[in-house]
């Protein structure tokens, strides 16, 4: 489905590659198909010329198109790109990279011969296999590209503050990839546009990529994962209910842990591991999956079937890992910490709940952060209204408030 998206600048992220500029990585941008990743490539192109570079300067090639048909394999980018180097110093922007034959080996040949600052975007985590990582070891930085935060998302409608609990049910319901923001108001569009991304992304990254046979078992794997986010999940659980519902002929957790791996891999869905708090060690068993977005979500189990309470777990886990925290599930005792989110210089913990009216509910989530005996920030995110206080040393705050915040 064609859409002319209009380009609109996520700054944080073209900050992120203004800053890493003339550097000696490669800056490698991965994300979920049609979360921005090319477009940000165009704008970053756009800073470039505006900012003394001349046009032959910059080398663009988006492998999606047919104009680049023609190039096939490594041999073929090398050629190409080497022939308009010219001895001098370049900017070398390559979307959607994997759609090359090895193309990681001209990469690495580019790096060796000329003056050469290179931007490569793709929409699977192959990107970052382990082949590229050893021909790269230790020179590319990895910019991770999500769909919109709410935010973004206000801020690409040009919303003001009114009625902005309407705009983040609408948000909670259609997702935030950037396409939606300019087709919203037409139903048809956004379902229409929703599958196909979901179509495409299991057809081409993960079905066609991997030669996958059994693709009844893998939608069914996604569908599963998609009606229980933000429950602690296992292959074996998964196996278990297939088999027990006759959904599958057979299935094995054996097959189930491959497909997950390559659902993670396309970037449709993340995985919050647990990790014990006093200990700080993994835990290997029993993680939670999350999607890359709420409309993909919502496309795969239904717009009828949306349950509030965990798709605002959801956007709490994406915004988490946009602020560029590393998230996993707490186990703290007996009770069961939503997230921990860890950056270099700081630990918080977060607790999501729809509501904290109920003195039942209330007393449940500050309990279980009270058993924390650490004296790092502990946070409840509600949707009540004017809540944001603080109880026994507990911060409480209103969802759309927290993900307004600076």
């Amino acid at each position: 489905m064609g859409l002319v998206i209009k380009m609109i600048t996520r700054e944080a992220y073209l900050n992120r590659m203004i800053d890493a500029k003339d550097t000696e990585f490669i800056k490698v941008i991965t994300g979920v198909r049609r979360s921005g990743k090319s477009t940000l490539l165009l704008m970053f192109k756009e800073y470039l010329l505006k900012n003394g570079c001349k046009e032959e300067d910059v080398i663009y090639i988006n492998f999606e198109s047919a104009l680049y048909d023609d190039i096939k394999n490594y041999k073929d980018l090398y050629l190409y790109v080497k022939d308009k180097i010219k001895n001098r110093k370049v900017y070398l922007l390559l979307d959607e990279v994997q759609n090359i034959e090895s193309w990681e080996k001209a990469i690495n040949s580019f790096k060796v011969d000329f003056a050469i600052d290179i931007y490569i975007t793709g929409s699977n985590a192959y990107l970052l296999s382990s082949e590229l990582s050893t021909l790269l070891s230790g020179r590319y930085i990895e910019i991770k590209m999500y769909p919109l935060s709410f935010k973004e998302y206000l801020e690409f409608h040009h919303y003001n503050k009114e009625n902005i609990e309407e705009k983040f049910y609408e948000y909670l319901k259609y997702g935030g990839l950037p396409a939606i923001t300019q087709i919203k108001d037409n139903n048809e569009l956004v379902l229409s546009y929703l599958n196909d991304i979901y179509n495409t992304i299991v057809k081409k990254d993960i079905i066609d990529r991997n030669n996958i046979k059994d693709t009844a078992l893998l939608e069914n794997i996604i569908k599963y994962l998609a009606n229980n986010i933000g429950s602690s999940i296992s292959s074996t659980k998964i196996s278990d209910y297939l088999n027990s519902n006759k959904i599958v002929e057979k299935s094995n957790h054996q097959t189930i842990d491959n497909y997950l791996n390559l659902l993670e891999k396309s970037f449709i869905l993340y995985k919050a591991d647990r990790a014990d708090i006093k200990s700080k060690a993994l835990l290997k068993t029993l993680g939670k999956y999350y999607l890359s977005d709420t409309g993909i979500r919502n496309i795969i189990s239904g717009f009828r079937n949306i349950d509030e309470g965990h798709l605002l777990e959801n956007v709490v886990y994406l915004e988490l890992l946009r602020r560029g925290y590393k998230v996993s599930i707490g186990k703290s005792n007996e009770y069961e910490v939503d997230f921990i989110a860890e950056n270099p210089n700081d630990i918080k913990y977060y607790q999501v709940t729809k509501s904290i009216a109920s003195d039942d509910v209330k007393n449940r989530e500050i309990r279980v952060l009270e058993s924390i005996e650490d004296n790092y920030e502990k946070i409840i995110l509600t949707m009540d209204k004017t809540i944001n206080n603080d109880i026994n040393g507990i911060k409480v705050k209103n969802i759309i408030d927290w993900l307004l915040e600076k």
